[in-house]
């Protein structure tokens, strides 16, 4: 028998040499072919910076019309608050006149009140005058005066001294005075 001699030989080394090379060389291949392929890949995307470039300016027309409405805005704010402090001044200045027209009013009622109460005291002091005087001497000044006016005195008068008052007047005067009497609280609501 003949032995044939074995090749012991690792044959993993040439074959891994050559695989390598292949590997290299579908490396530089592709790396060759890849740059055009990704620049073609790439490409279309370019139209869409372009279609983003040609809208640029309807984006821009959009922009200021926005721009334009924020500053309008902006301005109806401050007319706004303008308004709204002149408002308020307003306010303050009618509150300080109606402040002032109470207080104004305050002491008009106190002057009249003392106006009245003065009027009243007169009053009262001429009719006290009137009924302490004679009736007959009364009688000739109360026909002089107007027939309201001496009415309003004889009304005033205690009944007894009124009387004595009338008595004297011509009779004419008397009646008229004594209508003019009646007359004050007619209209008045009775009981």
């Amino acid at each position: 028998m003949t032995h044939r001699k074995v090749d012991r030989r690792p044959k993993g080394g040439v074959l891994a040499v050559i695989s390598l090379l292949m590997i290299g060389s579908a490396a530089i291949r592709l790396g060759l072919e890849a740059g055009p392929a990704l620049a073609k890949t790439a490409e279309p995307s370019a139209p869409k910076v372009k279609h983003a470039q040609a809208d640029l300016p309807g984006a821009q027309v959009l922009l200021t019309e926005l721009l334009r409405r924020e500053e309008a805005l902006k301005k109806r704010e401050a007319v706004a608050l303008d308004k709204e402090k002149a408002l308020a001044i307003a306010d303050q200045a009618i509150e300080t006149r109606l402040v002032a027209l109470q207080e104004a009013e305050e002491a008009l009622r106190a002057t009249l009140a003392i106006a009245e109460k003065a009027a009243e005291t007169d009053l009262t002091r001429l009719t006290d005058v009137y009924q302490s005087m004679k009736p007959k001497d009364a009688a000739a000044l109360f026909e002089t005066m107007d027939p309201s006016f001496a009415a309003g005195f004889l009304s005033r008068m205690p009944p007894d001294a009124a009387a004595g008052v009338l008595a004297g007047l011509r009779p004419e005067a008397a009646y008229t005075i004594s209508v003019i009497m009646a007359g004050r609280n007619a209209a008045a609501p009775q009981e």
